[in-house]
Parts: C-alpha cells; structure tokens; sequence
C-alpha cells in the first residue's frame, strides 16, 4: 500500500458550521480539506427561507480565508409552515441545494422540525416536481423507542413509505449508523442514497464509556453496535455509488458538552479526510476512497466532479487537545490522540 494517496479535492455532504465567531473558528479546517459541502440549516433561528440561506451563505463567504475556492451549498430547513413557494425559490436560486427533514425534537437545534410527515405531503410533491432532494435526519423521536433502534424504526414507519409514495424524489439518508440503514440505501431505487459519518465508520458505542463517560463522543443518531459499524464500512468501501462522505461535524463548546445534559455532536473537521483515510485503510480499501469522497455525492446531487486534489501522507501526528472556539474551545474527534494520515500543505 502506497505512503502517498492523492484525490480529486473532495466534498463534505453533510456539515455543521455553526455562525458568527464560531463559525469563523472553523471554517478554514473544512475549506483546506474540501471543495464544497452541504451546510445544515439548523441555527437559532433555523433557516427556513431562500433570504435567510442567501444571507447565510454571504457570511459564510466573507469568512473563508484569503484565496480559498470553498462553496457552501446551502439548504432550508423544513417546517409544517413551509411554502410551496418557498420551494420553488429555493430550487430557482441558484446556491439552495436540499431541504432538510428534521424529526422535531431528534437533534441539536431540531425543535421547529417537522412532527408528522403527512403535514408535508404537498411540500415534498412539489420538491419532487422541482428535483431538489430531500434530506433527512432519520430517526423517531416517540420516548417509548429505545435510542438505539430509532434509526430502523423511523426506516419501517417513515422513510420506506416515503421514498415508495415519492419515488422520483431524489432522497439523502443522512448519517446512516446501522445495518439496518446501509441494507435499506442499497435495496431502495436508484434516487437513495446516504452519508457516513467518520465517527460510525472507525467507533462502536462500546468508545462512549471507554474509562469512562466520554461526551465527546456523543452524537445523533447515537454511535451502535459493532456489527452496525462493520456493515457501515462495507457500505462505504464497497464502490457503491449511493453511499457518500458527509462528516456532520457538528462543533460545540467543551462547556456545553462536558454539562448536565451536554450537547449531541461530534467535531471532525478538523482531520475529516484523514479519519476516512485511516478507515478505508483499514479495510485495505484506500484505493476507493476517491469514489466515496470526491465521485459519488457530486454525482448523485447531478454537480460537476471538482477540479484540483489533495495528497495525504501516510504518516502519524497527534490532535491538540482542544482547538479555539470564538473565545471558548471545543475538543476534537482523537483529541490528544494520533492520527494515522497527515493532509499536505
């Protein structure tokens, strides 16, 4: 196995960026990395307009470093209140690129999400009319189902009778973490398809009590059983075109992790296409590493392949402890831990 590997710049399908000073703080690790990603819509307030996305995407620009050709593809954040309207603006925009589906209540930020999917049969007719696809947080959120089987029961209750009822709706599973999830992306037509987070690549749920409670591996959908984590990563090495990298880095100060009731999110940014790169290794796969982060995902969102690469070098360095977050600090994904691959400048 080679000590150099260089792609095509990659893509991030699924990310977090947070705003204002936050926003700034992380930024640049994403923009060194990759050549776009899909930015979650779930802010305080969420954006759930064209004008509100438009406005976030300046803000966004205006942060980047000096010279970076980073994109942001912005989405709206679905709501019972959202407009046919709404939809067609955001397919006619230009830099809107998905709507996203928030179960109320499932994740960070998710409380203005969508609490019956039936209360936006319309919205999703005309989403499939315009072709933007749907991304969806995919989990139930009823008290009574246990956490680690709210993935294969929103598939049985939700998402297979909503990908049969809209079956040229281009769908975007987002953050698969079972076996479950990856069977059903493969099985589904041809207009599925899902991400996977580094974090459900390379952990089981045994890593969230190693020595102890470990906030900062706590995410939504929570990390699963190891068989989950090895279909997964079948999945994602196995050439397989619907399934696609999307980190969901999702930075949160270390105060508001390590609290009471801390915080669902995970930050990868930092070392997003080494930590693929040391899971694809490990399944002796590397060499498809460039279809699952750079091929697949601008191909199922129907987007030219990027220009340019990036070389990775198989070679060790150790995450800082903690990195600056707009005047607090977060804690990484392998904070004060080595990492296998290094990004060369």
């Amino acid at each position: 196995m080679s000590d150099v590997l260089t792609l095509r710049r990659p893509d991030d399908w699924h990310l977090h960026l947070r705003d204002g000073e936050h926003m700034r703080a992380v930024l640049p690790y994403t923009a060194q990395r990759f050549g776009r990603a899909i930015v979650m819509p779930n802010l305080k307030p969420p954006v759930t307009t064209v004008a509100m996305a438009k406005a976030y995407r300046q803000r966004i620009l205006e942060a980047l470093p000096a010279g970076s050709t980073f994109q942001p593809l912005m989405t709206l954040y679905l709501t019972e209140q959202t407009s046919l309207e709404e939809i067609e603006a955001a397919k006619g925009s230009g830099f809107v690129y998905g709507a996203k589906l928030y179960p109320a209540g499932a994740t960070t930020h998710s409380e203005a999400g969508v609490r019956s999917v039936t209360a936006i049969h319309g919205v999703l007719e005309r989403m499939e009319a315009v072709g933007l696809p749907l991304l969806v947080h995919g989990e139930v959120t009823d008290p009574q189902v246990d956490v680690f089987e709210r993935e294969t029961r929103f598939i049985e209750t939700t998402l297979l009778p909503l990908v049969e009822r809209f079956r040229k709706l281009k769908v975007v599973f987002e953050h698969i973490t079972t076996r479950d999830g990856a069977l059903f992306v493969r099985d589904a037509h041809e207009r599925v398809g899902a991400t996977i987070t580094p974090q459900h690549l390379l952990l089981n749920r045994n890593a969230l009590f190693q020595g102890g409670l470990r906030p900062h591996l706590y995410c939504l959908p929570v990390l699963k059983r190891e068989r989950d984590r090895e279909t997964l990563l079948e999945a994602a090495t196995s050439g397989n075109a619907k399934f696609f990298l999307g980190t969901d880095s999702a930075p949160h100060a270390r105060t508001v992790k390590e609290a009471d009731c801390g915080c669902a999110g995970i930050f990868s940014a930092h070392a997003a296409i080494e930590l693929y790169a040391e899971a694809f290794a490990a399944a002796g796969r590397v060499d498809r590493l460039e279809a699952f982060a750079s091929h697949h995902g601008a191909d199922f969102y129907g987007l030219p392949r990027n220009e340019g690469s990036i070389t990775l070098a198989r070679r060790d360095w150790e995450v800082p402890a903690r990195y600056p977050f707009g005047g607090e600090d977060l804690v990484p994904m392998r904070a004060g831990e080595k990492i296998g691959w290094t990004l060369q400048a």
